[in-house]
């Protein structure tokens, strides 16, 4: 018993020595490292004395901090920056929906500034910027070195003033200048439309209207075609959607989804990470869905695309997105500005994280240049169009096999097939796109 208890003891002095071992090396370092911060904010304090008393000329003492926490938070990553008050009153307006400047979402990379994509209907759009250009001065005067805050600050003027941007696009030989004047921007959320049998929604943004706007939109066009039965399905078009609230991304995604998760987003801390579901009800009642993407396609565009396309509840056409899969808290600080932080990054239902790499499209479509409209000769239109059974001198009519309600559908149908074949020339993404709506309608239960 003697023997036991001793050794009892010797065990727990041992273990109590042991910890004491480590425990004094990582206390050391723990305060080395505090002293270290406290010695490189001695330093910071020097230095900010002696710009303010010897710098050649008087600078602003509060323009002076703003840049420090600036400089500080855009060394984390592109997303990450400082809002002072006007910039944080801009970023509340664009949730909202309308604000004034140019109309593209802009990034940096390698100390350029990035087109992530143009908004539809803006005058940038209307100038012909796309997704991917690189903007390098702005009225003569070069971006490089600048902060993305400083560079956006650059672009801003009032409404009606002209602004010229000196352009770099991937494939032409030369820089070029864009005129772009200057106007308010009001964004519709959701455009939706009929094409063919198919309903298109042009989700361009997620902001406070963007759920709403596409719940709208999609039963007005379903009522304007004569109920469901003769809808085939759904186009949902994310294409150059730089993205918006989460929240928004989170609504259209379980707006198409009866259950499962939708996205979850990940922390430093375990106890910061959330995951979010789906709730029971689908607005298209299990219509085909197809959802399109390209480069331009950001952030909640591709929390979207991307938790359709693992529950495997639409095809992904297009090309390859942005791949932006982090998450930026704004938190409002003294002095009625904010902090853009990243705080995490988000993951897709099967865990994928699409930071940097982008969500891939089930089916690869790229869209081709456009092309100048070109004059065709009256003998080239007529070697376009094929020649059918009806065009042959004698052929036998059908009129006594068919009735005219029947001649009409088929006129009807006819119709709308040629107006999907003529959308190609403008936007063959879409037409793409719809041709694939109908053949999963084609193979649909429902239909059989």
């Amino acid at each position: 018993m003697k023997k036991f208890l001793m050794a009892a003891t010797l065990g727990t002095a041992a273990s109590v020595l042991v910890t004491t071992q480590f425990a004094g090396p990582l206390i050391a370092q723990e305060t080395k490292k505090q002293s270290t911060v406290y010695e490189q904010l001695d330093l910071f304090g020097d230095i900010f004395e002696r710009i303010r008393a010897q710098y050649v000329e008087d600078v602003d003492e509060a323009d002076l901090i703003e840049a420090a926490i600036n400089g500080m938070l855009t060394s984390l990553d592109p997303h990450s920056s400082y809002l002072p008050p006007k910039d944080f009153d801009d970023m509340r307006t664009q949730t909202s929906g309308e604000f004034g400047g140019l109309g593209i979402e802009v990034t940096q990379e390698d100390g350029y500034v990035k087109v992530v994509s143009p908004m539809d209907g803006t005058p940038a759009d209307e100038a012909g910027m796309e997704s991917g250009d690189f903007i390098t001065t702005v009225d003569g005067k070069s971006l490089l070195g600048l902060t993305l805050e400083e560079a956006v600050e650059m672009m801003r003027g009032p409404v009606g003033s002209e602004i010229i941007l000196m352009v770099v696009r991937e494939g032409v030989d030369e820089p070029f200048e864009v005129s772009i004047v200057r106007d308010t921007i009001k964004l519709t959320a959701v455009r939706s439309r009929i094409e063919g049998d198919s309903v298109v929604l042009r989700v361009t943004t997620f902001n406070r209207q963007t759920y709403p706007n596409l719940k709208d939109g999609l039963a007005k066009q379903i009522e304007e075609a004569g109920g469901e039965d003769n809808v085939n399905g759904i186009v949902l078009d994310l294409r150059n959607n730089p993205g918006g609230l989460l929240t928004q991304a989170i609504a259209v995604s379980d707006a198409f989804l009866e259950e499962g998760e939708i996205v979850s987003t990940r922390g430093r801390n375990s106890r910061d990470s959330e995951r979010y579901n789906a709730t029971e009800g689908d607005l298209s009642n299990g219509k085909p869905l197809v959802v399109l993407i390209n480069g331009g396609s950001a952030s909640a565009s591709e929390i979207v695309a991307g938790a359709l396309q693992d529950h495997r509840r639409a095809v992904v056409i297009g090309e390859k997105s942005f791949g932006k899969g982090s998450v930026q808290t704004i938190v409002p600080v003294r002095g009625d500005g904010a902090m853009r932080l990243t705080t995490s990054r988000y993951y897709t239902p099967s865990g994928r994280s699409i930071q940097a790499l982008g969500v891939s499209p089930d089916i690869i479509v790229v869209q081709p240049p456009r092309r100048p409209d070109e004059e065709v000769s009256e003998e080239e239109e007529t070697q376009r169009n094929n020649r059918s059974e009806a065009d042959l001198r004698g052929s036998l009519s059908n009129n006594d096999n068919i009735s005219e309600d029947e001649r009409a559908l088929l006129e009807a149908e006819q119709k709308k097939a040629e107006e999907v074949a003529a959308l190609r020339e403008q936007d063959y993404q879409l037409a793409y796109a719809l041709d694939v709506l109908k053949g999963l309608s084609a193979l649909s239960p429902a239909d059989k």
